[in-house]
This record gives structure tokens, sequence and C-alpha cells, in this order.
């Protein structure tokens, strides 16, 4: 098994919302914010290659929302989905499994794109199992008023119109190694992939833990639909990370690819930082 960073580039957030009741004299110094009190914030997926399958966690944006939509988000950076696949030799058509953490649109927005004469869409991977599972699906697809605006339908109900959409169920190994567990406090049923390779358990934390600067239990995004439930499924989390010497693999940390974990006085604190590519 091989695993890959992908990254689609960046996109910025208020600094605020991005964490919650925490005080910006302090997150200001983990992830300073621009003059809007905008952070840059990573979009950074994971391509797992194993045999014949080519298992890409989550792809970002998209390119297909109207330049009105994205102006909020201020994308930038030279990295794009379809660049980073083809630095390691791979396409589009060479996906054989989109495993979506959930369907927020910066996690899926990629999934689908225009068709060649942009009179509808089409998946962006058509010879891809789309993943997610029935109890997010649900969510997404009937949305409450408070993330009606992150799950876009255009993003969602053309995979199930594909016929490419596949639900898993908690700890269903989807491929040898690949399981995920289930967090709720963000959205309904968040999927968080846990891969075994080389002896190591990598967790894609998406926005279970967002960047490093949210591993203090009180960091919670002020997205969070619970932020309760957040904080009880991140303690409990970090602990068996710890235990077991999890490597953490962040989607949105704009400085840091992966962690270990240390206990100190404070908690459960940063051990080391590193690049994905010095591990594996």
């Amino acid at each position: 098994m091989k695993l890959h960073t992908i990254n689609t580039g960046f996109f910025k957030l208020d600094g605020g919302a991005m964490f919650g009741v925490v005080p910006k004299v302090i997150w200001n110094k983990l992830i300073p914010a621009d003059e809007n009190n905008l952070c840059n914030w990573a979009l950074r997926c994971l391509l797992v290659e194993d045999g014949n399958r080519l298992i890409l966690i989550d792809n970002g944006n998209g390119t297909k929302q109207s330049e009105h939509f994205f102006k909020h988000y201020y994308l930038n950076g030279e990295d794009t989905l379809e660049k980073s696949l083809n630095a390691f030799g791979f396409g589009f058509d060479d996906i054989t499994d989109m495993f979506l953490s959930h369907l927020h649109f910066d996690h899926c927005g990629g999934s689908i794109r225009w068709n060649h004469d942009r009179t509808g869409y089409e998946t962006t991977f058509k010879n891809a199992t789309y993943w997610s599972n029935a109890r997010h699906w649900e969510w997404a697809t009937n949305p409450n008023a408070r993330e009606k605006a992150s799950f876009l339908k255009e993003n969602i109900l053309p995979i199930k119109d594909s016929g490419q959409l596949k639900f898993a169920e908690e700890g269903q190994e989807i491929a040898t190694g690949f399981k995920a567990m289930y967090a709720n406090g963000h959205t309904e049923a968040m999927m968080i992939p846990h891969i075994q390779c080389n002896g190591r358990t990598v967790a894609f934390v998406a926005d279970l833990i967002p960047s490093t600067a949210h591993i203090p239990i009180p960091f919670v995004m002020g997205y969070d639909s619970r932020p309760l439930v957040t904080m009880v499924e991140k303690e409990a989390f970090l602990q068996k990370a710890v235990d077991n010497d999890y490597v953490l693999f962040f989607e949105h940390d704009p400085y840091n690819e992966c962690c270990t974990l240390q206990r100190t006085d404070k908690g459960i604190r940063v051990k080391d930082v590193f690049r994905l590519s010095d591990l594996f």
C-alpha cells in the first residue's frame, strides 16, 4: 500500500468561525488572520494506492461553482486536484473509489463537474464507486437551516443519479486495512477513515480536528452542529490515538500535513509534525 498527499489549493474562512468560543488573542497566534479576520486553510486530500484499488478521500471544492460563490472563499494557491493526481501518474478515470468523509462543499465539490457543453452535470470519476453512508446522506439531502449553505444539491444529487453511489456501514472494511469511524458533532455521521499502512494507523481526521491548532479539547469550530458532542468525540479519539501512536492526517491545516501525539501536563498535544512522504 502507498499513501499520497493530494493538495487541491487553499481557501479562506473566518477565524472566529473556525475556533468557536476560543478568543482571537489565543487562536490568532496559531493561525494568523488577515485584515478581514480570514485565515487561509488547506484543501488537502489523501490517495490510497492498494493493488488494483485507487481510493481518493475527499476532493476539495471543485471548479463548477459560480464566480459569485467562490468570491466568498478566496481560493488561492497553485495546486489543483487534477495536477496533484497527475503528479503521481494518475488521472480522474483511474480512481476506483471516491470516499467522502462528509458532503460539505469543501470536501465533496470535486465529485461532480459540468458536462462537455455545460448543459448538465456528470461525475468527475466515472469509474469510481462513491462512498457515503445512509445516515449522512439523509442529513445532507434534507439539510437543517444551520448547515443548508454547506450542502449544495449540485454536489450531491448527481452522485445518486449516476448509479455510482454506495453506502458504507460503520466499521465496514472498504478495502484491506481501510475502515471508518463515525463522528456526529460536526455533522451527522461524518466518516473518519483509519488506514493500516506499514504497521501504522493513519487517521484522516477531516473536520473532527481540522488542524493541529484544534487538538485542545475546547478548540471547536463554530460550524459544528453539536459542539459539545465534538468535544466528547475528540477527547475519546485523542486518547485512543495517543495510546496507539496514530498518525493524524489533516485536511485543513495550512502548515502541517501530519502529526503524532503525546500526553503533557496540559493534556494531549502535538508530539512531532511531518509530511506524509517523510513517513511512508
